[in-house]
């Protein structure tokens, strides 16, 4: 039996794609797995800030295309990528084990945020971590940079910047955690909704390579990842504002905390909820707390005022 998996071309995409054929290997001494790398057009455009692209699928509609036309068999994808609503004929059938879901500060100086300067520059992709930043340092400057891990840290001496924010999952995996000033703890920056899972989409109709990915899930963290993305989908999935979940399990009990915030940094909405382990609605039941308290008010400004963000999800 041979599987393809089917994948970004990013050394990143590469190690997530490697890792879950390593796994499948691990379990499944009978099957052979190949990588086939597929670009996306989030992949192409590389001279615009994500924030001005916005649509859905930058990172996935290519993969999933390939998967729908039977090239490949599965695909890895980070699941902050993955939009809520996949095409018809094909399902979300695994998510592996999460990663560090925070974010990190890599300064240029060995400066913490709390010890930069006035108008320091620093530099992300994500159009989240720069509302939050603003949010809590609003003298910073905060610019849209595009690239791999390791060109984005360069980007701290071509750029000019102070720093860079990043996902702590890619720097673990790509071995550059000796480079991290500070892992930024989820109470003053929300992660994305998935942040630090790989997710493994398939063919709804391909049994075969269902049962094989199955045994790769992990429970906990999938059932975080239901509950993060049930709070996006009640949002609206595609509303193009930064917003921000992120699901812990403790016993029996399960505890979100969300938020909802300008891309300016302020007005900002944020709760927590708790509900049943296993119980999904308890995104959505947040999602409803925040709309009433106003979340949906920054919603519409932002469309008013014309804004062009990014999309919801982010890359790291």
């Amino acid at each position: 039996m041979k599987l393809i998996i089917g994948t970004r071309g990013s050394a990143l995409a590469l190690w997530q794609a490697r890792h879950v054929a390593s796994a499948i290997a691990k379990t499944h001494t009978d099957i052979s797995v190949e990588l086939m790398t597929i670009k996306t057009q989030g992949d192409k455009i590389l001279d615009t800030p994500l924030a001005q692209i916005g649509n859905k699928g930058l990172f996935t509609k290519e993969i999933e295309d390939a998967l729908l036309e039977r090239k490949v068999d599965l695909a890895v994808h980070s699941m902050k990528d993955l939009p809520t609503e996949l095409p018809a004929g094909l399902e979300l059938s695994a998510v592996m084990q999460r990663e560090d879901p925070r974010d990190v500060f890599i300064s240029k100086d060995g400066r913490g945020l709390e010890e930069l300067e006035a108008g320091a520059r620093i530099g992300t992709s994500s159009l989240r971590r720069k509302a939050f930043l603003l949010n809590r340092f609003p003298d910073l400057e905060v610019i849209s940079i595009r690239g791999n891990v390791d060109t984005r840290i360069r980007k701290m001496e071509t750029e000019n910047l102070a720093g860079v924010m990043l996902a702590a999952a890619g720097i673990l995996r790509m071995g550059f955690s000796d480079r991290v000033t500070t892992f930024v703890e989820p109470d003053s920056m929300i992660p994305a909704i998935g942040q630090g899972a790989l997710a493994i989409e398939t063919r709804a109709d391909d049994q075969r390579t269902k049962n094989v990915v199955a045994t790769l899930n992990h429970d906990e963290t999938a059932q975080c990842v239901h509950v993060e993305r049930a709070f996006l989908r009640r949002m609206g999935g595609g509303c193009q504002v930064p917003m921000a979940a992120h699901c812990v399990i403790d016993g029996d009990r399960l505890k979100v905390v969300a938020g909802v915030v300008h891309p300016e940094g302020n007005p900002i909405i944020r709760d927590a909820l708790t509900g049943p382990k296993g119980d999904a609605s308890t995104g959505s039941k947040l999602a409803d707390i925040l709309i009433g308290r106003g979340a949906d008010a920054i919603l519409r400004s932002v469309l008013d005022q014309d804004w062009v963000p990014g999309p919801t999800t982010d890359i790291i």
